[in-house]
């Protein structure tokens, strides 16, 4: 279990500690005066360079550390925290350079939020957190989270210390209820954050309630991080979430108010209808749930939307009234082609057209399904490196993307791929929605042919330029993980094998992963 001997938490209190974070020439804006960190004496702020160190500043006086982690979580590992009770403001530590400019550039386009208070995010001149290692509550939740997202599972020390403070059962009120909710949405929405065993919806007190059993205490713990607070619809469908006393919910029967996922054969019980797939689509399109027509209604794909901006607490939504079409610049103009775009834009939703601007071939228009999959693939994309240079992505103005007229050659610069066979999102409920990361070193593969060998795997993707540092077969052999050396290579990787025929007509698929080797 590597993720965790690298993660060090401290809470320094004491003006003399806080010293160094408040010279003068730390380039930090040192708030004198007011607790809640308005800047009564405003201190010009010099904009410090890339760091992955982090300083956020006006934060609530109740916000804890696990809220102030949550604001990074979706953007890479969190190594390290300072908080710094009496200014309302943090440090918080980045695995990685890349995640931290991630994270800035998606928060510049998107404020984040904690407790509903707008917060601010710079970089730090600090390069690293040098902390005492202090409060083992915030150490646990923020080790237990670095080997969640390693891929592992926390060690037993790690989880004793979550336990006691959570169950792997969330209770969930719904405020603001103007649209139905079903249970099939909560199922969808949990499920981001790991394996949703059992759901009990009720009404108490004139309210939509449920119980959620994870599988893991951590999923529950993060769950309850990221949704808390949010909306399920636009302004309204507010979730509540708390843990629950019980550790372990006793389902009888499956039902549209009641479902065992561990235990299908359980009968429907008093008349209630058993949902079987079909019906329960249905049923979904007839109650306008996540998959009804409600305008800026999470869609499946938001709900992994959903799961990248819920740290930042915006609206689950995305942004309303945007359009889907993102403007791509500082783009490698000799390599880019509509395809490359298409491939790497493809893991974040599905892409319909490709416009390189013919007057600027370093910068191209995408056209998305949605305006959540723009959103999605701008928070993934941008600051990310693409045959060498650091690609922008940002909103479009415009609508949708123009094919050129009947009969004039464009240069191939456009391309439409509406009918495209490669659509990763085309199937509502499809296991492609669950499994939507940042770019990362390790890739996953699947669809590898019975015949196909690791050193077969090695050579290939050593041939895309890059090394390949380590490989894994999932049990059956019919996927694998393969870790390049940096996530840039593993983006060419990713560009050039994706649906790559590895003969007999089976094409490799590529995503990235969350795991590492």
């Amino acid at each position: 279990m590597d993720g965790i001997s690298d993660v060090a938490v401290g809470v320094k209190r004491g003006s003399d500690e806080l010293s160094m974070y408040n010279s003068p020439n730390s380039g930090m804006s040192s708030i004198n005066g007011t607790s809640n960190g308005s800047d009564s004496k405003k201190l010009r702020v010099e904009e410090a360079p890339p760091s992955r160190v982090l300083h956020i500043r006006k934060l609530p006086n109740e916000a804890s550390e696990t809220e102030v982690i949550a604001l990074g979580l979706p953007f890479g590992k969190v190594t390290n925290i300072l908080t710094l009770k009496g200014k309302n403001q943090a440090f918080l530590e980045m695995g990685t350079e890349e995640a931290a400019i991630t994270m800035v550039n998606y928060y510049t386009t998107v404020t984040p939020h904690v407790r509903n208070v707008p917060v601010f995010i710079q970089y730090s001149n600090h390069k690293e957190l040098k902390t005492d290692a202090g409060n083992q509550r915030t150490q646990a939740v923020l080790q237990a989270v670095s080997a969640v997202q390693s891929g592992g599972s926390p060690s037993s020390d790690v989880q004793e210390a979550l336990a006691a403070a959570s169950s792997p059962v969330l209770r969930i009120i719904i405020d603001n209820m103007f649209y139905p909710v079903t249970l099939d949405v909560l199922q969808q929405i949990f499920s981001k954050f790991g394996t949703v065993m059992k759901i009990i919806t009720f009404t108490k007190n004139n309210q939509f309630q449920a119980l959620l059993q994870f599988s893991d205490p951590v999923n529950a713990q993060q769950a309850k991080l990221a949704l808390d607070g949010q909306n399920i619809y636009n302004s309204c469908c507010t979730l509540r979430i708390d843990f629950s006393k019980l550790v372990n919910l006793n389902v009888k029967y499956n039902n549209d108010k009641s479902r065992d996922y561990t235990r299908p054969e359980l009968p429907a019980g008093d008349g209630q209808p058993s949902l079987d797939p079909s019906v329960a689509a249905a049923f979904s399109k007839d109650s306008n749930s996540l998959l009804g027509k409600i305008p800026g209604a999470l869609n499946p794909l938001s709900a992994a939307a959903a799961a990248a901006a819920a740290a930042g607490r915006v609206a689950l939504a995305g942004q309303s009234g945007s359009s889907g079409v993102l403007l791509v610049s500082n783009l490698n103009e000799e390599m880019v082609t509509p395809q490359s775009l298409f491939t790497l834009f493809g893991v974040y939703g599905d892409v319909q057209r490709v416009k390189i601007l013919y007057n600027k071939k370093d910068s191209a228009l995408i056209q998305m399904s949605d305006a959540n999959q723009a959103q999605l693939a701008m928070s993934h994309l941008n600051g990310q490196k693409m045959y060498g240079k650091i690609i922008r992505v940002t909103l479009s103005k415009h609508q949708t993307v123009a094919l050129p007229r009947d009969g004039l050659d464009d240069q191939g610069l456009t391309k439409d791929f509406t009918n495209s066979p490669l659509h990763r999102f085309k199937k509502p409920g499809s296991k492609n929605f669950q499994n939507i990361f940042p770019p990362s070193a390790t890739l996953h593969l699947s669809n590898i042919p019975q015949d196909v060998t690791e050193d077969d795997l090695r050579l290939l993707f050593s041939n895309a330029g890059g090394t390949v540092k380590a490989f894994k077969f999932f049990q059956d052999h019919k996927m694998a993980l393969l870790q390049m050396s940096t996530v840039e290579e593993a983006i060419q990787a990713l560009i050039d094998l994706h649906n790559y025929n590895m003969g007999g007509n089976q094409h490799l698929r590529v995503s990235f992963s969350k795991s590492t080797i």
